[in-house]
This record gives C-alpha cells, structure tokens and sequence, in this order.
C-alpha cells in the first residue's frame, strides 16, 4: 500500500515537473523571439543609418571639391584684378600728370596738339581691341572728339580736357556692373537683347524672352552660345542688379580663365 502511495507521489512529482519545464520552455521561446526581434530592430535602423552616413560623406565629398573649384576661380580672379589695378592705376597716374599739365597748356599749345592726336589714335585702338561694350558709342565718341579738333571755336585747353574726359570715361567702363540693350545676330538672326557687362571681366547677352544667352569669347573674338539653363537665371539676376532692380549679391556669370600677372 505504501509502495503504491510512493508512485502516486512520485508520479505527481514527476508531472508536476514536466508541466514547469514546459511552461519555461515556452515562456523562454517567447524571450528569445523578443530578443530577435530587438536585434533584427536594431539591425534594420544600423542599416539606415549607415546610408545616412553614406549620403552625408558623400555630399560633404561634393561640397569640399566645390570649394575647391571656387577657391581656384577665386584666386586666379584676384592675379587678373590686380593686373587690372596696376592699369588702371597707371591710366589714373597719366591723367592726373596731364590735368597738371592743363595749367600751362598756352605756353606749350603747339606740343599739346600732337599729343592730343596721338591720345586719340591710342584710345580708338583701345576701343578696337577691347571687348565690343558700348562700342558704337565709343568709337562715335572718339569721332566726334576728332572732328572737334578742327573747330577755331573751341579752344586747345577744352580740347584737351574733352580728351581726358573720354579717358576716365573708359575708365570707369571697368568699375562697374552695367546693362543696356542692343541688336546682335544669335543664330543667324538679328534679335534685341540684354548686354550685361561686369567691368571688363566679363561680356554677356541675353535675349528679351530670356530663352537664349551668350558670352565674348576674346580670345576667339566673337560671341559664344551658353547654356541656357545653367545661366540664364545668373544672367537675369546680374541684369537685375544693374538695373538696381535687385540688391547685390553673389553672381555665377562665365569668365575667361585670367592670364597671369607680367
């Protein structure tokens, strides 16, 4: 009787047993399915934010050779404005050692003259050579200037400082950013336009409907076709600032590579 009552126990015991490890087996399959799926979680957001990481190196990549580039334009700007100051600063010598002159110009009329022509055969050459800005009015200009050379009416002194006139004129042609309209051929038709000039750096056009847009190539001596889309908005925007339509700021515009300072 004992013998029996002690496998009865036994057996209890033994289901009892099972039934726990069963309910630990089961409550520890769903801990680890919870676990997998806090790591398959956690794998998913590595994962995206190593392509941010990706994404972020690679537009920092882009941004820094940028800069670069503009650095480079940057700094060949600066060796063709300073050899356009050296000019401009000799320019602005010569002119003050003239007007200096103005003073005694009855005592030395007779050399003031010739000097006067050969100002004039110097600044037509230069308007010749030059980027073709305001180029009819320069030339009419130098013109008229030679034509005044033959009146009794005008004196040697106004003559003269007719001609230092025209010169800072042509001076200031480099110091600012201007825009005027004008007729040119674009694509074998003769169309209006938009000229815009930044100093003497650089020569634009573009058309009134803003479609088509162009550059002076000096050194091939004639106007290039640009590439509308890239800038034409940069060409509108420098337009507009000439016109003092917009606030001044920072202009994308093509500019021929400068040579270096003699």
């Amino acid at each position: 009787m004992k013998k029996q009552r002690l496998k009865a126990v036994a057996l209890s015991t033994v289901l009892s047993a099972g039934a726990l490890i069963a309910t630990s087996g089961a409550y520890a399959d769903k801990t680890l399915d919870a676990i997998m799926q806090v790591g398959q979680a956690k794998t998913t957001a590595g994962q995206a934010s190593q392509k941010k990481i990706d994404k972020l190196a690679s537009d920092t990549t882009d941004l820094l050779q940028k800069f670069k580039t503009t650095n480079k334009q940057i700094d060949g700007l600066r060796v063709y404005n300073t050899q356009l100051e050296k000019q401009l600063a000799n320019q602005l010598k010569v002119i003050e050692d003239l007007e200096g002159s103005i003073d005694n110009v009855t005592v030395i009329e007779r050399q003031i003259q010739p000097l006067i022509l050969r100002m004039l055969d110097g600044l037509e050459q230069f308007v010749e050579l030059d980027i073709p800005l305001h180029r009819e009015e320069r030339l009419n200009r130098v013109s008229d200037l030679r034509d005044n050379q033959d009146r009794a009416d005008i004196s040697v002194a106004e003559k003269f400082r007719q001609v230092l006139e025209a010169y800072s004129i042509e001076s200031e042609y480099g110091r600012k950013v201007d825009t005027y309209v004008d007729t040119l051929e674009v694509g074998g038709v003769e169309r209006q336009v938009n000229i815009l000039s930044v100093g003497r750096i650089a020569l634009m056009y573009q058309t009134t409907d803003t479609k088509l847009s162009g550059a002076w190539d000096q050194n091939q001596g004639a106007w290039v076709e640009l590439d509308a889309g890239e800038y034409r908005a940069a060409i509108l925007k420098g337009i507009r600032i000439a016109k003092k339509q917009a606030s001044i700021d920072v202009m994308q515009l093509p500019v021929l590579a400068p040579e270096a300072a003699q």
